[in-house]
Order: C-alpha cells, then sequence, then structure tokens
C-alpha cells in the first residue's frame, strides 16, 4: 500500500459501512504519530492540514515532510486539506500535491458556492484530486477557521442540487455537530445522513467528530459517514501528555526533548489506534 487517492480510501469504507479517522495534523511529530498508529492498527487514514498548518509551516515543507514519512508505508494513506475559503491555498496545495480538498464556501450564498466548487472540482480533477463540499458551516472555531454561531440548514433537495452541479466526491452536511470540544451533549439530526446517503449514495464527512459518544459514532458511521474527522482530540492528548510530562521533569530537574518527544509520540499513536478500533477501520490496511 501507499499513498492513494481520497477515493481508494472511502470507497470500500462506505460500502462496507465503516469509518476511516480523519486526523488534523499540526507539526512533524504528529504527523509521524498518525500516521504510526494507522500502521500499527492496519487501518487506512486520512492525514489533514487546516489552512493555519500549511501557512505556518509552508506547503512544500510540510508535503516534503509527508513523502518522506510515507515513502514504503504498508497501509492506504492520503493527504486532504481541510476547510479551505481560499482558493489560492487550494491552488497551491493542489500544485504540490494534496490528494484532496475541502473547499469551504459555506459562508457564500449557495448559488456562489456552487459556481466556485465547481471551478474547484475541475481544478482538482486536472491534478487527479478529490474534492469534499459543504454548503452549511459546521458551528465552532478551528484554527482560526469558522464561527460559534449556528448556520441555518439547508433543505435536502438544495443539498442534493449541489452534489448532483458541482460532483463533489464526500459531503459535509452540518447535523447539529460542531467543531471543538461539546460544552453539552450534541442532539444530532442523524436522519439527515440517511436522506442523503440513500438519494445519492455518497461518502459523508462527519466533521466535529471530538467529543461524540461511541454510539453516535457507531450510528453515524452505519448510516454512511465514512470520514470522520477528528482535530480537538489530537490536539488535547498532544498538549496534555507534553503538559504532564514537562511537570515531572520539572520535579526532577531533569530536562530532556528527546524524552518529551518519545512520551507525547507514544500518547498520539495509542489514541489513532484507538480511533480505528472504534471506528471499524482496525484490519482494513490491506496487510
Amino acid at each position: 500500500m501507499a499513498v492513494v487517492p481520497l477515493k481508494d480510501i472511502l470507497d470500500p469504507a462506505f460500502e462496507a459501512r465503516y469509518g476511516v479517522p480523519a486526523i488534523n495534523i499540526f507539526n512533524d511529530l504528529t504527523m509521524e504519530g498518525v500516521l504510526a498508529g494507522a500502521v500499527e492498527a492496519n487501518s487506512p487514514v486520512i492525514l489533514q492540514t487546516s489552512v493555519k498548518t500549511v501557512r505556518s509551516i509552508g506547503s512544500r515543507v510540510l508535503f516534503d515532510m509527508w513523502r518522506s514519512m510515507t515513502r514504503g508505508i504498508e497501509v492506504p494513506v492520503t493527504l486532504h486539506l481541510d476547510h479551505c475559503p481560499d482558493r489560492d491555498v487550494i491552488t497551491d496545495c493542489l500544485r504540490v500535491g494534496w490528494n484532496s480538498v475541502l473547499f469551504d464556501a459555506s459562508e457564500l450564498p449557495v448559488e456562489e458556492n456552487q459556481r466556485q466548487t465547481i471551478e474547484v472540482v475541475a481544478e482538482a480533477r486536472r491534478h487527479g484530486a478529490q474534492v469534499e463540499g459543504e454548503i452549511e458551516a459546521i458551528t465552532g472555531v478551528e484554527d482560526d477557521h469558522g464561527s460559534d454561531e449556528v448556520s441555518r440548514q439547508q433543505t435536502l433537495e438544495v443539498a442534493l442540487a449541489f452534489i448532483d452541479a458541482t460532483g463533489v466526491d464526500v459531503f459535509a452536511p452540518s447535523i447539529g455537530n460542531a467543531h471543538g470540544s461539546y460544552k453539552a451533549a450534541p442532539v444530532l439530526d442523524a436522519d439527515r445522513v440517511t436522506q442523503l446517503v440513500e438519494a445519492r449514495s455518497i461518502p459523508i464527512a462527519l466533521h466535529g467528530g471530538s467529543g461524540l459518544s461511541a454510539e453516535q459514532f457507531a450510528d453515524l458511521i452505519a448510516r454512511g459517514c465514512a470520514k470522520v474527522n477528528i482535530s480537538t482530540a489530537l490536539k488535547e492528548t498532544y498538549m496534555q501528555s507534553s503538559l504532564a510530562f514537562l511537570k515531572q521533569a520539572e520535579q526532577r530537574a531533569k530536562w530532556d526533548p528527546p524524552s518529551l518527544f518519545k512520551h507525547t509520540r507514544a500518547d498520539v499513536v495509542a489514541l489513532v489506534t484507538d480511533l480505528c478500533k472504534q471506528f471499524g477501520s482496525a484490519g482494513k490496511g490491506g496487510r
């Protein structure tokens, strides 16, 4: 196995009704740890980068890291640009080698969103890449993108017309999910996933996955959420693991960065393997 198109990962997951973790990394340690966790679980994985991460590290540096870390990898992996409203960033990432992008024009009127998404899909196809689309903003702020205001949900007919006109490969509906940590248990409109899948048989992307219950994950994946986004859980694991180690280092007055990295990496790998098992992708890596 190796780096593959997004469809090569999502189509089997959608058909067999398991979910593939789509995890937002933010540095070299998290990139390597997520990939290592997928290999350990023998699972496909979607590695995601935010616009903030692309801008802070640089698309070329990020892609060179990705190419180096995935050389000879034993499970299917793909590189995805998450929530990007900036067409220039999309163009840059596609040219460099990203396998798929989420063009997030959800703040625009649906008609303009649709017009531009058609253009992005055509651009992605020229690079052999896929596109995720959405017409409603997912509540919450993540990596400086988004809003805490709940956006208006479009009708099913509008969503289906958007899917038909644009030819997107994955669709991300708003179903009461939210980015970041949930302040209360979310009430999800799971039936909307079923309605979309029954009408168009398209893989659904579940955003705001960090903090959902095991029962909610299982139900949504069974309905067709083949791509399960995780960002906050990785950030919390990374920072809490590092903080715990640093507190111990302070008590011992022993400062050894490689030991910190090893400790944090182990917790990242454990998070990823647990997600793969929970979503049903463990053992689906083809080894």
